[in-house]
């Protein structure tokens, strides 16, 4: 037989395939997996092969992200970055000492702040008049649902007491009705309009900067879940493109495009368009991103019953949807006879049943196309629809992180919106439970991208961190085996990737070298494992060494 070009050996090699769980050896010819075994696999190695001796760390399939905003998530990495801190002091002395390094820049950007750090999830415009009062300053928060921005930033928008808030979005305000300087979801497209665009170059050197901090934890693809313009932000189609063009995308990505929600149906053609136009080496668009409704943390996930108020009654808000439920259906349906996979941000349970209407809808129009559809995020899934993802072959697209006991939860969450539907949130186990296929993202720059810490919550349903033994719902857990294969194998099959995902004779060799074995160690270390190495297609292209 030919000698193989790269082997593992020494294992233990986790396949994520049920016919063989578990190995000691594994070779690679070219891009893909030719063996998979023991000892009988060292046969293949010749003068040439290059043998990694894994001396007992864990060798599984290589990670995907279902879920993530790539470009996005490397641009803000040279902005002022507000994450990895609860406190307001930090915030301020961040924003003052980023403000006085780039005294050219005509306005101070950055993202990361925490809901939790201000009283109702509100922070003030005077905070940061305080540090920088001079320049305009626009900073997203954590979940990029809303922004934050000073005096100036809302003089230069023109914003005012009499200013309407948008259909899609809430201004917050003061007493008297000025604009407090908080700015929730689509109102924030009244400011960051101004804000002076990324160049192409910048783009192009953000996408460069996530993918090798991407490839550093283990992910080898991902799909990014919005390319087009949004909330004033430019489109990152380009960086892309670009990078797959010049050879130095190494990642194997997926494109999203957005669907504009302030137009319908004539907007197919331009997708069908720049599904055409955007498809070169390891990219390629074949999906469109419909965000159906918001976030539960400032009232505008759409849920089947009113959120609470402060004292536990019920309002007159049941948060938004964006895109018309029955316009949705036919959106949907047409899209899938396209053969589109439609990439859902459902939050709350009504746009959960809302998105699983549409894929109904799709599905008796025109049978199962094997398009793929999936729903991001899920935070409250009403009991009656668990079933509903088995039999449509919806995916659950899952983002572990959230599913914890941590301020965002316990503070501006759980109170308002009582116990019986805190209870809905995150249902990994019963989704798995109802036959739901289960695949997993980051939504980095909102969280962490590493899949480590999110595998780590799904499995404990504690953040890495707590110390308080408090458990979210731990019926909902996650076993290891399960975890993984949400980031591997599920994810690969949202993206398409058939032949990657697994260990298996024949598939892409889009491998990940984990520090120890995961499966021998506490279940309350997976997160304090590490990457050593990461290959796709057989090439190294990540050393911890």
């Amino acid at each position: 037989m030919p000698k193989a070009d790269l082997v593992f050996t020494n294992g233990p090699v986790h396949t994520g395939d049920p016919a063989r769980t578990r190995a000691g050896t594994l070779a690679v010819t070219g891009e893909r997996i030719t063996a998979v075994g023991h000892d009988e696999v060292r046969e293949l190695i010749g003068p040439g092969t290059e043998v990694v001796d894994l001396a007992g760390r864990l060798l599984i399939p290589g990670f995907q992200d279902a879920h993530v905003h790539a470009v996005y998530g490397g641009a803000e990495l040279a902005e002022c970055d507000l994450s990895e801190t609860v406190g307001v002091g930090d915030y301020l002395q961040r924003v003052a000492e980023f403000a006085a390094a780039h005294p050219d820049r005509p306005w101070i950007t950055g993202s990361g702040w925490s809901l939790e750090s201000f009283d109702g999830g509100l922070p003030t415009r005077q905070l940061l008049d305080s540090v920088v009062a001079d320049r305009p300053v626009y900073l997203v928060n954590r979940d990029h649902h809303g922004a934050w921005a000073n005096t100036r930033a809302l003089e230069l928008a023109g914003l005012t007491r009499e200013t309407p808030d948008p259909a899609d979005g809430r201004i917050e305000r003061e007493p008297d009705g000025t604009p407090s300087g908080m700015l929730q979801e689509g109102a924030t497209a009244l400011v960051s309009r101004l804000v002076p665009p990324t160049s192409a170059a910048d783009r192009l050197a953000g996408l460069l900067r996530a993918q090798h901090l991407l490839h550093s934890l283990g992910v080898t693809g991902w799909q990014d879940a919005l390319l087009g313009e949004f909330n004033g932000q430019p489109d990152p189609s380009d960086a892309y493109l670009a990078a797959a063009r010049a050879g130095t995308l190494t990642a194997r990505v997926i494109g999203a495009l957005w669907w504009d929600r302030s137009r319908g149906a004539e907007q197919i053609p331009e997708l069908v368009a720049r599904r055409e136009e955007l498809n070169a080496g390891r990219f390629r668009a074949g999906a469109v991103k419909i965000m159906q409704d918001g976030i539960a943390e400032n009232f505008t996930a759409a849920l089947t019953t009113p959120y609470l108020d402060g004292c536990g009654c019920a309002t007159a808000n049941s948060g938004l949807s964006f895109v018309d439920p029955d316009a949705l259906r036919g959106f949907v349906t047409e899209l899938d006879a396209l053969d589109f996979q439609v990439h859902f941000h459902a939050l709350g349970d009504r746009a959960v049943r809302e998105a699983l209407d549409a894929v109904e809808a799709a599905r008796a129009a025109n049978g199962h196309r094997g398009t793929r559809h999936h729903l991001a995020h899920l935070q409250v899934v009403h009991p009656s629809d668990l079933p509903r993802f088995a039999r449509l072959g919806a995916i659950a697209n899952i983002q572990p992180l959230w599913a914890a006991h941590e301020p965002q939860m316990d503070e501006l969450t759980i109170p308002f919106l009582g116990p019986e539907r805190a209870a809905w949130q995150y249902p990994f186990g019963d989704l798995l439970r109802a036959g739901a296929t289960l695949a997993a993202g980051s939504d980095w720059p909102v969280s962490s991208p590493d899949p480590l810490a999110g595998i780590h919550v799904a499995v404990n349903r504690m953040e890495p961190e707590a110390t308080d033994g408090r458990v979210f719902l731990p019926e909902q857990r996650l076993d290891l085996a399960t975890a993984i294969a949400a980031y591997t194998a599920g994810s690969a099959h949202v993206n398409g990737f058939d032949d990657a995902g697994s260990l298996r004779v024949g598939n892409l060799a889009d491998l990940v070298v984990l520090d120890r074995d995961l499966f021998a160690a506490p279940a309350a270390e997976i997160a304090s494992a590490g990457v050593e190495q990461t290959y796709v297609g057989g090439r190294l292209v990540y050393s911890a060494a």
